[in-house]
């Protein structure tokens, strides 16, 4: 797959991640296709800091993984006992104090906490594997558009561990408690078809389309008023949080915000 960020001279580009910028359009780009975009705690930090850097007139990100894999999960080096140069190894981790382990993981997590702020709309362009930390990180974005090759898993349980970076919440909601529970403990394959109607996936192109459809759908939501989005993500956000008469509430003081707005009469 073709990418669509070559040209642009990147915000931020080391430990396999990329950040370009094209007008409203962010691109955030997994750059280690020999190793499948296997994750690693170095490129957790970097996403993190891909989210910190973003500039103001950004409306759109999308992430996407160069080669045939979104990405394979995590960087199976971290398993052995040496671990990844420069990280905590997991035996290391797991030695630490309950404070510094919760405070370890916690840290790996804000590389995918700021994908769903409400002043952006983010699109997970995946294509092939996106396993683990890779169904993770494609869960942590508001939408996802998906190639016909899709495969996704969730394969922490049937390593001894838990889907621990973020991706519990987001996959309850959009598949339902049965169905999320049973890919988990069984870390089965979902493919495309399974994704779409199941909710997981918004779209399902063929491999070769997946740029051009990601594209199209971010250039639609840039076309929308950019405060009646920001509202409207709001709304759908807190919806699942809120009783009826609490969502009907929180329509009411968005829309004055708008109508207000849009006569001038805003603060």
């Amino acid at each position: 797959m073709a990418s669509p960020d070559q040209e642009l001279a990147p915000l931020l580009d080391k430990n396999g991640v990329r950040l370009t910028v094209d007008g409203a359009i962010a691109t955030v780009t997994l750059t280690n296709p020999a190793k499948r975009n296997a994750q690693s705690p170095a490129m957790w930090r970097t996403l993190a800091e891909a989210g910190q850097v973003l500039p103001g007139n950004v409306r759109v990100v999308v992430l996407r993984g160069e080669g045939q894999a979104f990405s394979a999960g995590l960087d199976r080096q971290m398993f052995t006992p040496e671990g990844i140069e420069g990280e905590a190894s997991f035996v290391e981790l797991a030695r630490s104090s309950d404070g510094e382990l919760d405070a370890a993981i916690a840290e790996f997590q804000e590389g995918f906490t700021w994908w769903r702020r409400n002043d952006i709309v983010s699109i997970a362009a995946v294509q092939g594997y996106a396993i683990g930390a890779g169904f993770q990180l494609a869960l942590a974005c508001d939408v996802r558009v998906v190639a016909d090759d899709v495969q996704f898993a969730m394969r922490e349980t049937s390593l001894g561990l838990v889907p621990d970076l973020t991706g519990t919440h987001p996959l309850v909601g959009l598949v339902g408690y049965g169905r999320a529970l049973e890919i988990c403990v069984t870390g089965r394959f979902v493919l495309a078809e399974e994704a779409v109607s199941s909710g997981l996936a918004n779209l399902a192109v063929p491999v070769d389309q997946l740029d051009d459809a990601v594209r199209d759908l971010a250039g639609a939501i840039v076309a929308a008023p950019r405060d009646a989005v920001i509202e409207t993500k709001a709304l759908i956000r807190g919806a699942v949080d809120r009783t009826y008469d609490e969502q009907r509430g929180a329509e009411r003081a968005a829309q004055a915000r708008r109508l207000r707005d849009l006569a001038g009469l805003g603060e």
